[in-house]
């Protein structure tokens, strides 16, 4: 395993609630770095935990609270204006024409209407869109009004004569965002009556069918978030119930299945239920489930894992992707430990793959998806690469019409990733967990609502700057997370004075607590640096690190369109009156080498690198490879040995001994502005 991640990895647990010793005081500021924020108090003004639940350490504010600025906003712009904002007009699966979803008997839409309305509808309430709005509630309606008489809602989708739960889990995270914008009883009423009905269930009969029975934890988390609200012992009596009858995600050594959605969705739902417990066994069950598929399938950069359906022994290679769907759920599961857990690996795993992985997987203007991204990613054609790819036909190239569950659950990724860059703490305070630009408006100490400015650039740019608003004094603390790849070097100024209080080493925690007032600033810097992962299962290969940022060799990437009708996957379906001239397939071939080993003589190679800053891209879109802020100089030789495979895929790496030609100048940028790139390089000492 590379070193850093096995340093991130050993976060695990050691105590929930530890603290450092180091405290300063200036004026009225006491300063403290800690490993995990307070939960001895009870926050109240955000619903949270109630007994006997463990307590979060970081709750969730209601949707809209966080409104994102600067490259995240104009994700999630792209996001409207593109593929998420105009699925309805495009996905055959939305018609609302006998839609299961509106129609009692309808034929079609099961689980890809809740799993595109569960991000579409987020992203209405965030960016406060009143098409958008209205388009959530007509769907939301259609959930409401298919209530039974025995407390089932939904399409009644029958797997063995028994009725299959698993879209009901996704709708169930659907009415939830809705409630926390709405306020609207009815989903109380209906989670209630639909709960009641499941415990009527007998164990036999309930969470059967695969999908249902790996994803049950997703259910668990819709009880909790119930029991919060109203306090019905019934659920708890539920939540046993449904831990006992998913699928055990506690083995040692093995997982119930290899499937890269469910692994990326479902590790975590041994936490979840340590909720429940308290047992601790149950919670290192998950962090033991996230680090053993990344310890055989998971060498690779990106924080993702070889797995084009399923993980298969003898396909751990850094060419190995993983599903669109996988990089979206895997950022949900991070932010939901984080919260459970106040462990800051999480943060930075969920920064790993929103940086490095999931950018790629989209188009620019994100009017188009790929099923399939990998570290290694030379092609993205329309062409069937099996037996390398797991399933047979076109999962490389970014089709509008195709990838059927990503192309609706690929909604969620931004939405949530902007409803978690700020939180709230059991002591009445913030949290900064995920950096990115934003305006937050919340409650702290006794009630009282001040607003959060953040500015920066990151993770482009090493420096967060916090603006407060308040009409009056106000005493809370605000918690800054530092990450661990800053060894120790993370500065904090408050009001232009630096705080004193030391910086523990990896990742954790700055806890500023004051009486705050209207126009205190907090400067942080996180100072980053190039550093090197040895990937020593796959030949030693190495990928270089920029802080939270992976780097990539800088490819020429040459593109085509095509017809998104005839480049679909084979189960694609599309409305009639969907215009793929407005919806094309694109293509993208490598207009310029990619078979590079790194020059790397020794240790202090990278010291001679050269990282080359350019312009912040005007429309704030940094994510491509010519409006990224900056390239990185560093030098390397081609290996004519690494070639495409007979199926076009990229090769595996070269063995270690590979002849190399000349040292060649080579640029690298981030690996999430390379839609086509080379993450994880062979390297050479001369």
């Amino acid at each position: 395993m590379n070193k850093k991640r096995a340093k991130l990895s050993g976060a695990v647990i050691i105590s929930a609630l530890a603290l450092a010793s180091c405290v300063s005081s200036g004026g009225n500021l006491q300063a403290e770095a800690v490993n995990r924020p307070n939960t001895q108090e009870s926050n109240t003004n955000y619903t949270s935990n109630r007994a006997p639940l463990q307590p979060l350490h970081f709750i969730k504010l209601p949707v809209g609270s966080v409104q994102p600025k600067g490259w995240v906003r104009r994700y999630l712009e792209l996001q409207r204006d593109g593929l998420t904002g105009h699925l309805g007009e495009i996905s055959a699966w939305l018609e609302k024409d006998n839609n299961a979803w509106l129609t009692n008997g309808g034929d079609h839409g099961w689980e890809e209407v809740p799993y595109w309305l569960k991000g579409y509808g987020d992203l209405a309430y965030i960016l406060n869109d009143p098409k958008m709005i209205a388009e959530t509630e007509t769907w939301i309606e259609g959930a409401l009004a298919s209530r039974q008489p025995d407390g089932y809602f939904g399409p009644v989708n029958m797997r063995n004569g028994k009725r299959e739960l698993w879209a009901q889990m996704i709708m169930l995270w659907c009415l939830q965002s809705y409630y926390e914008y709405s306020q609207d009883e009815r989903v109380i009423n209906l989670m209630t009556n639909y709960f009641k009905w499941q415990l009527t269930v007998s164990d036999d009969q309930f969470l059967e069918d695969y999908w249902e029975n790996s994803r049950g934890g997703d259910n668990l988390l819709s009880v909790y978030w119930l029991y919060n609200r109203t306090g019905d012992q019934f659920l708890l009596e539920l939540a046993e119930k449904i831990h006992r009858n998913t699928a055990d995600w506690t083995q040692p050594s093995s997982l119930p299945n290899w499937h890269n959605v469910n692994i990326a969705q479902c590790f975590r739902e041994p936490a979840t239920y340590y909720m429940l417990t308290g047992d601790s066994a149950m919670l290192k069950a998950s962090y033991n489930a996230h680090n053993l598929i990344r310890r055989t399938f998971g060498q690779v950069p990106g924080g993702m894992f070889g797995a084009d359906e399923n993980a298969r022994m003898g396909y751990i290679d850094p060419r190995q992707g993983v599903e669109t769907c996988g990089m979206v759920e895997q950022m949900a599961s991070d932010e939901i430990m984080l919260s459970m857990t106040g462990d800051p690996f999480w943060a930075e795993h969920c920064e790993e793959v929103a940086f490095n992985s999931y950018p790629a997987a989209v188009m620019p203007d994100f009017k188009a998806l790929r099923y399939i991204t990998s570290p290694n990613h030379t092609i993205s054609d329309s062409k069937n690469h099996r037996p390398d790819i797991d399933n047979q036909g076109p999962f490389l190239s970014m089709n509008p019409f195709s990838s059927r569950c990503c192309q609706h659950n690929h909604a969620q990724g931004w939405p949530y990733y902007a409803e978690h860059l700020v939180m709230a703490t059991a002591d009445n305070g913030l949290a900064t967990v995920l950096y990115a630009a934003n305006e937050t408006t919340a409650k702290v100490a006794d009630n009282q609502q001040v607003t959060l400015k953040e500015e920066t650039h990151y993770p482009f740019d090493e420096k967060v700057t916090l603006t407060l608003e308040t009409e009056k004094p106000v005493n809370f603390p605000l918690y800054l997370r530092i990450p661990s790849w800053t060894d120790g070097k993370a500065t904090v100024t408050v009001n232009g004075q630096t705080v004193a209080a030391p910086m523990m080493e990896g990742a954790h925690y700055v806890c500023l607590q004051r009486e705050w007032q209207s126009g205190d600033r907090v400067e942080l810097t996180l100072p980053m640096s190039l550093s090197m992962r040895t990937w020593q299962v796959n030949k030693n290969s190495v990928s270089i690190d920029y802080g939270p940022l992976t780097l990539s060799l800088k490819i020429k990437e040459h593109y085509v369109e095509r017809d998104s009708r005839e480049t679909a996957i084979g189960d694609s379906r599309w409305q009639e009156g969907a215009d793929a001239t407005q919806w094309p397939t694109t293509e993208i071939y490598a207009d310029s080498p990619w078979n590079y080993a790194l020059v790397l003589p020794d240790a202090s190679s990278l010291k001679q690198w050269k990282v080359e800053r350019k312009a912040w891209p005007a429309d704030d879109f940094p994510f491509t490879s010519e409006s990224v802020p900056f390239e990185v100089k560093a030098k390397g030789r081609r290996v004519s040995s690494w070639q495409p495979s007979e199926t076009g895929l990229c090769g595996v790496l070269p063995d270690e001994d590979a002849l190399t030609g000349e040292c060649e100048d080579i640029t690298l940028i981030p690996m999430g502005a390379a839609r086509l790139r080379i993450s994880a390089f062979p390297h050479t000492d001369h």
